[in-house]
């Protein structure tokens, strides 16, 4: 039991750690920037399902919060959560949660996958672009143009990237007993 909790502190840190690291990748665009965080929180989703995944996005963004440079643009600090972007890094608490659960209750499979990292899109978008208007004090249509629509695109592509990946590692480690097999239905990524 005592080696369960430390594998699954170790396997948050590590996916908490994948987080800051595709943070760094990045094309910057006027008010928020398109990073690798977001493939990150899928593939996390993905692979280790809803409490370990939500449990790593809390931990990524309290390592943020205390001021480790491993959100966008290698900045850090409390400033970044309170700020414009701040309720896309929320949003992947609740994201990595969400997808991981619609996941346990379905399939590990890539068609589901990609409609539980679609729904996490959408969630995580939605959260930035409430936070967007409040601290910038946009109109609705100004928050949505500029920290939804921008993204739409490029989210699709990284949900199934995410999807993709996710399932075919997540497959893997359940074959080699390294994770717990959490599907309601056992199946492999191919069906």
């Amino acid at each position: 039991m005592r080696s369960d909790k430390v594998r699954n502190m170790i396997v948050c840190a590590m996916f908490a750690a994948l987080t800051a690291v595709l943070a760094q990748i990045e094309v910057p665009l006027p008010i928020v920037p398109i990073s690798g965080q977001t493939l990150a929180v899928g593939l996390t989703a993905t692979i280790i399902g809803s409490r370990l995944g939500a449990v790593a996005m809390v931990l990524y963004a309290c390592m943020g919060a205390i001021g480790l440079p491993v959100f966008a643009e290698a900045k850090g600090g409390i400033q970044i959560l309170v700020g414009p972007t701040g309720g896309y890094i929320f949003g992947f608490i609740v994201t990595a949660f969400v997808t991981g659960w619609v996941l346990e209750k379905t399939k590990f499979t890539l068609p589901w996958a990609l409609v539980a990292n679609t729904i996490g899109m959408i969630i995580t978008l939605t959260m930035g672009a409430v936070q967007l208007k409040y601290v910038l004090d946009m109109t609705w249509t100004q928050a949505l143009a500029s920290g939804v629509t921008p993204f739409i695109v490029v989210g699709l592509m990284k949900a199934f990237l995410a999807s993709w990946l996710g399932v075919t590692v997540r497959h893997r480690l359940v074959q080699a007993k390294l994770l717990p097999n959490q599907s309601k239905n056992n199946q492999s990524p191919a069906a």
